[in-house]
């Protein structure tokens, strides 16, 4: 069984800038017992303990329950749980800020990073990266009672919320539709409820999130792009003994309905294939 350690306080500021500094030629560092025990073969930083890196501000993938003064949760940290456990690992979290995060791993601060990451050309370049435990399409999000919007295409003419900066924004304007700017999700939402705008587009995973915790919404999802985004826990490029086990891992939790069992408490449905 895995035994979660205390949490690592999170990095502040100005470990930022000091990791940014020393990322380029800093090693990981090597437990002095890591030719004996759980996991020793695997490189990581402390014998038989899965040190992961996460914010613990990322509801609901990583957050603290009870408004913040509770347990470390979330979707992500429950999946990388069950790895460590499938593995007979300790886990330590380090919450750390995401500023930070990439400057930590180089460092050598933690084994893994476990919050969200999206797989792309520049990060593989640089890292390894799991099999993914998140796949997730861009949607088109309409009011449950229009059926006037089933594709993209039926985005021309239409107007719809996003934020400026996305690239939800870049496939709205790209596929015909007049974008209203908003800050985010939040308001997003409140325009299409209020019915001044037709639809917004965003990950669907933000989506079953919000109908998982406001259900009923009014609202329905009408399209699917066809290639989905895949998030996975990144390593540095010297751990492949580590992520071989991990995706070990993974496959046999996929295989027996963990992974579709904590997708299901968080997201309403199956996220993770």
């Amino acid at each position: 069984m895995s035994r979660r350690l205390i949490a690592v306080t999170a990095l502040v500021v100005t470990a930022a800038a000091a990791l940014t500094g020393c990322s380029g030629s800093t090693a990981p560092a090597e437990s002095s017992s890591s030719a004996e025990g759980s996991g020793s073969d695997l490189g990581l930083l402390k014998d038989g303990v899965l040190t992961v890196a996460t914010e613990g501000t990322y509801r609901p993938f990583s957050f603290h329950d009870e408004d913040g003064a509770g347990d470390l949760t979330g979707f992500d940290v429950e999946i990388i749980e069950a790895v460590a456990e499938k593995l007979d690992l300790d886990i330590e979290f380090q919450e750390t800020q995401w500023d930070a995060i990439f400057a930590g791993l180089d460092a050598g601060r933690f084994d893994l990073i476990a919050n969200q990451v999206s797989i792309n050309d520049e990060r593989e370049a640089k890292y390894l990266f799991s099999t993914p435990y998140t796949v997730s399409p861009g949607v088109i999000v309409v009011a449950e009672d229009d059926d006037s919007i089933s594709s993209f295409d039926d985005l021309a003419g239409k107007t719809t919320a996003q934020s400026l900066t996305s690239n939800w924004y870049e496939l709205a304007t790209e596929s015909g539709a007049t974008v209203e700017g908003v800050e985010g999700w939040a308001q997003a939402v409140e325009l299409l409820r209020q019915g001044r705008v037709d639809a917004t587009v965003n990950d669907k995973l933000t989506f079953l999130d919000y109908e998982t915790t406001n259900s009923p919404s009014g609202l329905k999802i009408a399209a699917e792009t066809d290639e989905a985004g895949e998030q996975a826990f990144v390593f540095t490029k010297d751990k492949t003994d580590l992520v071989e086990a991990i995706d070990g891992a993974l496959e046999e939790l996929r295989a027996d309905g963990t992974l579709a069992e904590i997708s299901d408490t968080y997201f309403g449905e199956d996220v993770t294939q």
